[in-house]
């Protein structure tokens, strides 16, 4: 790839559970879990060589409850717990990316989705000719790609990686990206227990929003009596109307959380190599010492 600035947003916890269940167990020789630390390193430093990143970021989900749990409940109500293995893994990272002077964002009441979001608003305003891969275990952010944002996630292992961009996620959901709200409201997302309208697929989801364009538009027809549907199609819209709206809602990433982001705080390379090797010999990741250098004069 040519030289550009490119900014890594990294969705630390979406990362960090994809890495604990991509890799085998691993632990110190004193019995400390590592594994998920370790995929997740795996992963950044390979997303790093592969886009020339100049700028690094990481948002990390909190405990604490959500705008989205204050309205719907059972927002995420299905999920299983985080494994106690990644939860205890989650003060590792966070002190290897502080030793990599790597910003960490987090704040209570909204998800990482949400700070990665805004920063995808900020951070182009900052610095000119600007290009953002979000770094996640999930598909969660694909309502973000638009031309300066794409999203780098895992395949089928974690040396299989994927660029999300505009023409991807068309070929993969039948949908542009700008509609990849309105195709959750309409399908649901069973891990975030997102409801969705009970009976509309994949297939037919796509299909209406190809015609419609969004559910506004949609359900602007469907009032109006004149929306050329099969009647079973239609009758399930009608009858699942508010919790249509309702998912869209949930589904929609906040793009103005209160944060004080600085793209300048982000740029990536300054870090005491002898510092980071400390760290990661502590942890017994001895194999990745040797790629410090690398990564430094990336």
């Amino acid at each position: 790839m040519e030289n550009k600035n490119r900014l890594i947003i990294i969705d630390s916890n979406a990362l960090l559970h994809r890495a604990f269940h991509a890799l085998p167990p691993l632990a110190t020789k004193n019995g400390e879990q590592t594994g998920a630390v370790y995929g997740y390193l795996l992963i950044l430093f390979k997303a790093i060589a592969d886009l020339k990143a100049n700028y690094i970021v990481a948002c990390f989900d909190t405990k604490a409850s959500t705008f989205r749990h204050e309205m719907f409940k059972d927002y995420k109500g299905t999920r299983a717990k985080t494994p106690d293995q990644v939860i205890m893994q989650l003060p590792k990272i966070k002190l290897i990316l502080d030793k990599f002077k790597i910003p960490i964002f987090f704040k209570e009441g909204v998800e990482a989705d949400d700070l990665i979001a805004t920063i995808c608003q900020i951070a182009p305003k900052q610095l000119d000719n600007l290009e953002i891969y979000i770094l996640s275990g999930d598909l969660d952010n694909l309502q973000l790609v638009n031309e300066q944002v794409k999203v780098y996630t895992l395949g089928k292992g974690i040396k299989d990686t994927v660029v999300y961009d505009e023409e991807k996620v068309m070929s993969r959901f039948g949908v542009r990206p700008d509609q990849v709200i309105d195709f959750k409201a309409l399908t649901g997302d069973q891990s975030d227990n997102i409801p969705g309208v009970k009976g509309i697929g994949k297939t037919t989801a796509s299909d209406l929003l190809q015609r419609y364009n969004n559910i506004k538009e949609l359900y602007d027809e469907l009032s109006t009596d004149t929306a050329v549907l099969k009647p079973k199609v239609k009758e399930l819209l009608k009858a699942n109307k508010d919790n249509a709206f309702l998912s869209f809602a949930l589904a929609e990433m906040k793009k103005d959380v209160d944060i004080d982001f600085k793209i300048n705080d982000c740029k990536f390379g300054n870090f005491d190599v002898k510092e980071v090797s400390e760290i990661l010999y502590q942890f017994e990741f001895n194999t990745l010492v040797s790629r410090l250098s690398f990564l430094k004069n990336n």
